[in-house]
């Protein structure tokens, strides 16, 4: 269960509980954000940060910052490999090398590495994986994004919720969208330059923005003007305290791969998506080739395994009817934020 053992809620105020729900994104694109942060918290801007800043050396914020759009920004692709029991950290050793590698989880299944690439473009990642395969010998399942349904890992944690999104049941909205595996971001220079000097997170201080700005070299209204331009281009998905849902007790969670007909895909899964206990909700090819099958898939992140179970036998009985697996995660192998230096030729 959670690492603080549930203590993490004991330690935190009124002011504090506001800040972890209420400002996973939201905040604001101007000078001094804190300001108006604190302001709406009744507390002052220095007040402000130094909460923030507590919430994240207790671990209960993982960084502070833009949330980026990986298929949006450049080319991205969910991977898996069969890493043999006796290699199977020397596998890990190698993809985790990749900078570009930004998520790898074992999963108690026959794919029992899942991983994600991100890279500037298509070749770019497409050349990781033929290395990742050359240099572990093991065949890599290649599934790059190809419609979402729902995603958005903000969710409200101080409560009682069984599952993240319960407390979203009424504010829901799924549909279908295209994503390009062909990618680029159509970039300027300063925003190629932005999303590298933010993809670790922003400067906790009273000007986050002055001081990024002073680190690429460009005056802060013009990297205002631009955060603006990526955040409507859905560059930036939001700006906020990023949460660690797995300190905070949704630590039961479950990738659920579903064989969805195809002409029913749209339907099924814009009702999947909906649902509020259904976290992320995506269309990936069949791999018929590896033998993969499945062509949906959801996640349920929940503070109880058995709930968890409950929910994927609720979605397989009443919304997907079809062919399933179930792909619990039984270990981080690395977790960061996605990667972008190959946007700028570094």
């Amino acid at each position: 269960m959670s690492t603080l053992s549930g203590n993490w809620r004991e330690a935190i105020d009124d002011a504090d509980a506001a800040l972890i729900d209420g400002y996973q994104s939201g905040v604001p694109i101007e000078e001094r954000p804190f300001r108006t942060v604190g302001a709406d918290l009744g507390i002052d801007e220095s007040a402000a940060i130094d909460r923030v800043r507590a919430l994240r050396d207790a671990g209960i914020v993982r960084r502070f910052g833009a949330v980026l759009n990986p298929p949006v920004i450049g080319s991205s692709t969910l991977a898996a490999v069969q890493a043999p029991a006796d290699r199977f950290d020397e596998v890990a050793a190698v993809i985790n090398d990749y900078r570009q590698v930004n998520h790898n989880y074992a999963r108690d299944h026959e794919w029992n590495m899942w991983f994600v690439v991100t890279a500037g473009s298509r070749d770019a990642r497409d050349e990781i994986l033929a290395d990742i395969e050359s240099r572990t010998g093991c065949p890599v399942l290649d599934l790059p994004m190809l419609t979402d349904y729902y995603i958005d890992l903000e969710f409200p944690v101080v409560n009682g919720d069984r599952f993240a999104r319960e407390s979203l049941a009424n504010r829901t909205d799924s549909s279908a969208t295209r994503i390009s595996e062909e990618a680029a971001g159509d970039l300027s220079p300063l925003e190629a330059e932005l999303l590298l000097e933010i993809q670790d997170g922003f400067p906790l201080s009273a000007t986050p923005y002055r001081d990024i700005a002073a680190n690429v070299g460009y005056a802060v209204e013009d990297v205002l003007a631009a955060l603006e331009r990526l955040r409507d281009d859905g560059c930036i998905k939001r700006i906020g305290c990023v949460i660690n849902h797995v300190v905070t007790g949704f630590d039961a969670n479950c990738m659920v791969v579903w064989d969805v007909p195809d002409d029913e895909l749209d339907v099924l899964g814009e009702r999947a998506g909906g649902l509020p206990y259904v976290t992320l909700c995506y269309h990936r090819p069949r791999r018929p080739d590896r033998e993969w099958p499945y062509n949906l898939f959801t996640m349920i992140h929940g503070r109880d395994p058995e709930a968890v179970d409950e929910k994927i036998d609720e979605l397989a009985a009443d919304y997907l009817p079809v062919d399933h697996e179930r792909l619990y995660s039984t270990e981080t192998l690395k977790q960061t934020g996605a990667r972008y230096d190959d946007l700028v030729g570094v």
